[in-house]
């Protein structure tokens, strides 16, 4: 049986994007992240420890949501994996990049890449 941990929403104002206006202005992007544990014995001691600590998987998005500037959204996403893989004991991560202001032309409600990686 697999564990996971999801967390939905994680929000910063970032200045990704290939146009100008996208970097000289910015724009909000969200982020989703599903991580799926290899150490499963946060579970059975309670201690976190043991556990792979949220709060931190939080900071680590933020700070790359807010961070340097890259031109897609399947880059930043591409970063966020690597990265959480690399500091965390990990299975996989699934990671959502949301854009809900991209600059496409008509209105849309949201605009979004999904990835995931295995370790």
């Amino acid at each position: 049986m697999k564990d996971f941990i999801e967390i939905h929403g994680i929000a910063g104002f970032g200045y990704h994007g290939l146009f100008d206006d996208e970097r000289k202005n910015g724009q909000s992007f969200g982020v989703d992240v599903k991580l799926e544990l290899e150490d499963k014995r946060a579970s059975k001691t309670d201690s976190i420890a043991d556990a792979v600590d949220y709060s931190q998987v939080v900071k680590i998005v933020y700070e790359l949501i807010t961070g340097e500037p890259v031109n897609l959204i399947e880059r930043l996403a591409q970063i966020i994996a690597t990265d959480l893989l690399d500091t965390f004991p990990l299975s996989s991560v699934e990671v959502i990049v949301h854009k809900a202001n991209a600059p496409v032309g008509v209105p849309v409600g949201d605009i979004a890449v999904r990835i995931k990686r295995k370790r």
